[in-house]
């Protein structure tokens, strides 16, 4: 294996644990503080989908939306850090049926 061979597999390998010693650090540190968890408030919309290939767009007003406060998702929330940053949430209905 040449040395630009053997550079990208430590490479590899030291980014690789340092993503789980950082994952691993969080759960703990989020586990030892009884699993904290705050709620943002939210704005939700609504895209409907029209006759003739439109789009209706709804504005569905806002929502406190439970969020855990660590680094990383934990116990199926996301992190705060995340929801605080994607204020609005949107709700796809998918194709129309014709």
């Amino acid at each position: 294996m040449s040395w630009l061979g053997r550079w990208m597999m430590q490479a590899l390998i030291g980014f690789a644990l340092a993503s789980l010693v950082t994952f691993a650090v969080d759960w703990t540190a989020y586990k030892l503080r009884g699993s904290p968890h705050s709620s943002v408030v939210v704005n939700r919309y609504m895209a409907v989908p029209l006759k003739g290939q439109k789009t209706e767009y709804d504005y569905l007003g806002t929502a406190n939306v439970s969020c855990a406060v660590a680094l990383f998702p934990e116990d199926a929330r996301d992190p705060c850090w995340y929801v605080k940053r994607h204020a609005n949430q949107w709700e796809d209905l998918g194709a129309p049926k014709y």
